[in-house]
Order: C-alpha cells, then sequence, then structure tokens
C-alpha cells in the first residue's frame, strides 16, 4: 500500500501547482501593431492635375477646320490616361499617360501610325499641362526638341499647342494648334 501515499501525494502536488497558476496573473500576449493602411494608389491631388482633358472630343485648328477626333479615358483606378487619336487624313496614334510620383512629374509616351514614336515629361503649372522632350531630327546626330502645352479654356474646350525646336529652345515652330471641344 505504499504506492497510495506517493499517489496521493502527486495528486496533491499537482493541484497545488493548478492552483498556483490559476492566481499567478495572466502573461500579456505580445501584442503586434498593425502598420497604418496604405494610402489608395493615384488619389494624391497630382494624379488628378490632367483630368481636365479625359473626354470624347473633335479637334479643329485655329481657323474652325476639324482636324481629327480625340478620345482620352481613364484606366487602372485613374492611375493612367489612355488616349487614340484619329486625324482626318487617317492618321492615327496612341498616347499613354501618367503621374509619376517617384519623379513627381508627368510622363507621356505616344506612338502612330507613321512609326513616330515620342516621350515627353513635364509638369501642370499655372493652369497648364506643359510635357517636352526630345526626339531624333531629319539627320543623324540631329536633336528636336518637343514641347506641348494643354490648357483649359473656362468655356470647357481645351487648347493643344504642340511647338518643336531644332535650335535647342532658342526658337519654337508650331507643329500642331488644335481645340478641343466635346462631342
Amino acid at each position: 500500500m505504499p504506492t497510495v501515499p506517493i499517489a496521493a501525494a502527486s495528486l496533491t502536488f499537482a493541484l497545488a501547482a493548478t492552483f498556483a497558476a490559476a492566481q499567478s496573473p495572466p502573461v500579456a500576449p505580445t501584442q503586434s501593431v498593425a502598420p497604418p493602411p496604405k494610402p489608395k494608389p493615384c488619389t494624391a491631388p497630382e494624379h488628378r492635375q490632367f483630368d481636365f482633358w479625359i473626354g470624347d472630343w473633335q479637334v479643329r485648328d485655329p481657323a474652325g477646320k476639324p482636324v481629327g477626333e480625340n478620345r482620352i479615358v481613364a484606366l487602372h483606378g485613374g492611375c493612367v490616361l489612355l488616349e487614340s487619336w484619329s486625324g482626318a487624313g487617317g492618321f492615327t496614334g496612341s498616347s499613354v499617360n501618367g503621374y509619376d510620383a517617384d519623379r513627381q512629374q508627368w510622363h507621356q509616351t505616344w506612338m502612330d501610325s507613321s512609326g513616330g514614336v515620342l516621350q515627353i515629361d513635364g509638369r501642370f503649372a499655372d493652369g497648364r499641362m506643359t510635357l517636352a522632350g526630345d526626339a531624333p531630327g531629319e539627320k543623324p546626330g540631329d536633336t528636336i526638341r518637343n514641347r506641348i502645352t494643354w490648357t483649359p479654356l473656362p468655356d470647357g474646350r481645351v487648347r493643344q499647342l504642340w511647338e518643336s525646336s531644332n535650335d535647342g529652345g532658342k526658337t519654337w515652330t508650331t507643329a500642331f494648334d488644335g481645340l478641343y471641344s466635346r462631342k
């Protein structure tokens, strides 16, 4: 019968340990701090600076002659503007536009039915969007500086003025001057 006192002692010890554990203050679990929620992409005011260009447009030259149609749509949650140009003479082209938050500027890549490619960058300032960039000229080694300005007008129209320079920006020639009216 010597095993009964040992079993009773073991039981008593186990109950005492359980009672002591129940009386101890609980150990707080390690708390993890959740990172703050990330802001929704492309919602900063800078991403909305070119929204005045979104729409379906009839485009005319300064004399009022129709020169083409343009459709600009916002894609990818407003992060990208896609342009689809159709000129009166059958010339077509598209551009992808977006605000590059890392560089704090806008970027456009244009490609068209003639094989032309244009990459321009810039900012919205003084109530208008101005993008500029260099492209190869007619002769090897020549560079043409392009500058395109979109100005929203009080009546809802938009003026697009494309100028080019082959002397590093000392003088400018108008390549395109179009007045956008909503269809």
